[in-house]
């Protein structure tokens, strides 16, 4: 049974991945739907090659993106290895939305009628360590005396149930609105993408969860970034939009707290 439920395996490693682990800024840059892999055991999970490849498996430009501010200020990255499709690493384990069985117009046949044991066991595999992956980064930074400033990074699609979305740049918050609302007064002075607050989701879509588990717990500034996927599809608009975000946090860490 337990060979059965065995989610990864050893030659498929971590699910986590850690860069620039001693990195010197502030920023904790944390990247939950970096990768459209699936785990072999899994196969296909009953979807075409197009669902597999779309926006429900993964948040396409958005690693390129985290690795070129990451690259620019010298700030840790950690993102997660395998598909949101498996698990979603931004929605705790009892949320519909973690395994879902539906996203968008997919239906995913190989996440339908879950029992508790496979739940458990994808929830041990990837959920638990990437968060434990977290916490740990954040112990190691408070034991050496350097801030911590949560910053997680996302792309969302142009269309939405058929609807086009005008806004190009979401900035997010939860409770704590301290760096997004610096964030948003920078963009607005130099308007470089339509920027929005809390759109084109906000915490009213369960999409807040990292932010609140390892930002708002900790009493630590922090933000999600939303970027539209069209502007970043390839090499020359992942590296505009990390340049910008990167002046743009750069500017509001500077400022106070």
């Amino acid at each position: 049974m337990l060979t059965e439920l065995k989610v990864l395996s050893e030659a498929e490693g971590s699910c986590v991945s850690i860069e620039r682990r001693d990195g010197k800024s502030a920023l904790l840059i944390i990247c939950e739907h970096a990768s459209r892999t699936l785990p072999e055991r899994y196969g296909d999970l009953g979807l075409s090659k197009d669902a597999r490849e779309s926006h429900i498996a993964w948040d396409p430009g958005a690693l390129a993106v985290a690795r070129g501010i990451s690259a620019a200020l010298d700030a840790t990255l950690v993102s997660q290895r395998f598909s949101r499709l498996i698990y979603d690493c931004n929605r705790p384990p009892e949320a519909p939305g973690a395994m879902p069985e539906k996203s968008e117009i997919y239906p995913i046949p190989g996440n339908q009628n879950l029992g508790a044991d496979e739940r458990k066991a994808r929830t041990e595999a990837l959920y638990i360590p990437f968060h434990d992956a977290v916490r740990g980064l954040i112990a190691e930074r408070k034991a050496r005396g350097q801030e911590t400033v949560v910053v997680t990074i996302h792309s969302f699609t142009p269309v939405f149930n058929g609807k086009p979305r005008a806004v190009e740049l979401g900035i997010l918050h939860d409770a704590d609105s301290r760096l997004a609302d610096k964030m948003l007064t920078a963009a607005a002075d130099a308007p470089l993408y339509k920027t929005e607050r809390n759109e084109p989701y906000g915490p009213q879509d369960g999409v807040t969860h990292t932010l609140i588990l390892h930002g708002v717990s900790n009493g630590f500034r922090n933000v999600m970034i939303e970027v539209r996927n069209d502007l970043i599809k390839d090499d020359a608009g992942q590296g505009v939009m990390a340049d910008y975000l990167s002046g743009l946090l750069q500017q509001c860490l500077e400022g106070s707290h």
